[in-house]
């Protein structure tokens, strides 16, 4: 693939996705190919893996591509041409690493101010939440949503309603994102599921102990191990 410069005021991920979309459409890549690999098409771009994972979650949820785990991504459809132009997708969706990253920096602020803040009834309620994700896990139970309630959770422990409904704002974007809905379904294994739920424990032992700091690495660590997948 040849060098490719892609304007910065533009959503990377959304003009490489089509960009690539253009070329399945123009032959370069038939049905059943394999795309190159995640590192050689960041290099061919100029950009991070992780805004290439963006674009090619964004081929996949059109159906042009199916990304297969410890394959590659393989083309399974000829977009049409005139179709995905006006898909909504493309036009002023958040990537779900965008918002990963806005919930680090959100969130992560945000705990260590409840270590100041948090009530005895929070910790409390805290861990309740905490327990019902743990059972949920054990018995392979994904209806429940014990991890955005631990989330408003701690947000509610500021005591401070702007904090609470910031939070609750990220999180209702995130639910409308069908890109990181499709993501969400990748990374949501039993063994992530498990991960988070060792970080929300400690984020809890750290409100407990009043430790300002610990939220900040905890949240960033859940952060690193939903990028990193």
């Amino acid at each position: 693939m040849d060098k490719v410069v892609i304007p910065q005021e533009k959503k990377q991920y959304q003009e490489i996705g089509r960009d690539l979309r253009q070329k399945i459409q123009q032959g370069h890549f038939a049905i059943g190919t394999r795309l190159p690999p995640e590192r050689n098409i960041a290099e061919t771009y100029g950009v991070s893996r992780t805004i290439v994972r963006e674009a090619l979650l964004m081929l996949e949820l059109e159906g042009t591509v199916d990304i297969r785990q410890s394959s590659g991504v393989y083309v399974i459809r000829i977009p049409n041409e005139s179709v995905e132009e006006d898909d909504p997708i493309l036009h002023g969706e958040v990537g779900p690493f965008e918002m990963l990253q806005a919930r680090q920096l959100l969130e992560s602020n945000i705990a260590a101010f409840a270590a100041k803040m948090a009530t005895k009834t929070d910790i409390e309620n805290l861990r309740r939440t905490l327990e019902q994700e743990q059972r949920a896990i054990v018995a392979n139970d994904e209806s429940g949503d014990n991890d955005k309630m631990f989330h408003l959770l701690i947000a509610g422990a500021t005591q401070n309603q702007m904090l609470l409904d910031t939070v609750k704002s990220i999180w209702q974007r995130r639910e409308a994102s069908p890109l990181w809905q499709q993501l969400h379904s990748r990374i949501a294994t039993k063994g992530y599921r498990l991960k988070w739920l060792a970080d929300h424990q400690n984020i809890l032992a750290a409100l407990r102990r009043r430790d300002v700091m610990a939220p900040t690495r905890r949240c960033g660590s859940i952060w690193k191990t939903s990028k990193a997948r």
